[in-house]
């Protein structure tokens, strides 16, 4: 694939989530903090893990805009079952056209929550298999997180993230540690990859900003937009800059030192990154 070019759209937090299709036209990334993505490419919309409102349990969004729907994704990509990236009040306002992809033993969790029309339009994944949503292959890929919804509940399944191949070859690893396989992962165009959290302390199975660039050098994508930092915090817990601001311009930084061949962009909530020329 020729080599991509980017550009970020300044001031596209105000066309929200407006759609230019056609296959062959500019491939369009917008993070709207968190792990809430939306990608337009080869002329169909995917989402993921969408977080459309601004609490989460104890969770409050400080920063960025409220994202909001103006024309219906063709699918949705859930990376695994936690609170914060399978939000079930913001499920179940998407429109029932849209696909939902989600990790291999999601499905009877979604059906018990969801209702049982959910399981015509759901599609489990393990790594290693894919689905087609219009002209873009989806293909899960591993993910080292803990799959289970959380301390208070049964339900588990494993925990993903995806590949996309259409005009561009992306990679959203949801949460994750590093692994061995990254480096097989590519030719990749973007790295849509996570930097932080949501809190004081960043568990096992995710990346901090060093590892997130560990990561990039491994799996050497053309670009790389730093998520999941930012965002979301803790109700009444003071923010620290360290944790909440700082991650992606650390993660940038580092970045430029052990893979100086993949351009980073940091956009603030709400921000576009377009790539060019990917036919």
């Amino acid at each position: 694939m020729p080599g991509a070019t980017g550009r970020r759209v300044d001031g596209d937090a105000d066309a929200r989530w407006s759609y230019r299709g056609g296959v062959g036209s500019e491939v369009r990334v917008t993070w709207w903090g968190h792990s809430t993505i939306w990608l337009e490419d080869s002329g169909v919309r995917l989402v993921t893990d969408p977080v459309l409102r601004d609490r989460v349990a104890h969770l409050r969004r400080r920063r960025g805009p409220t994202p909001r729907l103006s024309g219906p994704p063709d699918a949705v990509l859930v990376s695994h079952l936690h609170a914060d990236h399978l939000d079930l009040a913001t499920l179940r306002n998407i429109p029932l056209t849209a696909t939902l992809v989600v990790p291999a033993g999601a499905g009877p969790f979604l059906r018990r929550r969801l209702g049982a029309d959910t399981t015509r339009r759901t599609v489990e994944l393990a790594p290693g298999e894919s689905t087609r949503v219009g002209a873009v292959t989806v293909r899960a890929v591993p993910a080292v997180h803990d799959g289970g919804r959380g301390p208070w509940s049964r339900h588990r399944a494993v925990a993903v993230g995806y590949t996309m191949h259409g005009a561009a070859n992306i990679w959203y690893p949801g949460d994750t540690g590093l692994f061995e396989g990254m480096s097989t992962l590519g030719p990749l165009d973007l790295a849509l990859v996570p930097v932080g959290g949501w809190g004081p302390t960043l568990g096992a199975g995710h990346l901090d900003p060093a590892q997130a660039a560990e990561a990039v050098r491994r799996s050497a994508p053309r670009h790389a937009v730093p998520v999941h930092f930012g965002t979301f915090w803790p109700a009444g817990l003071p923010l620290r800059r360290g944790m909440f601001h700082d991650p992606g311009a650390r993660f940038a930084a580092r970045a430029a030192e052990v893979a100086p061949a993949t351009r980073v962009t940091e956009l603030p909530p709400g921000g576009t990154l377009a790539l060019d020329h990917v036919r």
